[in-house]
């Protein structure tokens, strides 16, 4: 029993060693994001009330979000292609750099 439970925290701390290995960077989310700041603004709140605040949402929130409008999961005509052209790091340097704000 007791190997089998080293086991699995083995290959749990495995699996996540790269998410933690690999901080978001805001910087980069700021240049990736600039196309998002003619909607949303550059300080995540929106230039016409149309468009959603991302200011004051959480990382986690925005990186759900922007992976589903890319995978099919959520459609809008103007988000789906803008999330299509983004990778998994693109997005959690987008979200991180949103996250910045209140």
């Amino acid at each position: 029993m007791k190997k089998n439970l080293g086991l699995v925290l083995g290959l749990g701390a495995a699996l996540l060693a790269p998410v933690v290995a690999q901080a978001a960077d805001a910087a980069a989310g700021e240049k990736k994001a600039a196309v998002c700041f003619a909607c949303h603004g550059k300080d995540g709140k929106a230039a016409m009330k149309t468009y959603p605040n991302l200011a004051g949402q959480n990382r986690e929130y925005l990186v759900l979000a922007l992976k589903a409008y890319r995978d099919g999961g959520r459609n809008d005509p103007v988000m789906v292609p803008m999330a299509k052209a983004l990778t998994d790091t693109d997005i959690e340097n987008i979200a991180a750099y949103f996250d910045r704000f209140d």
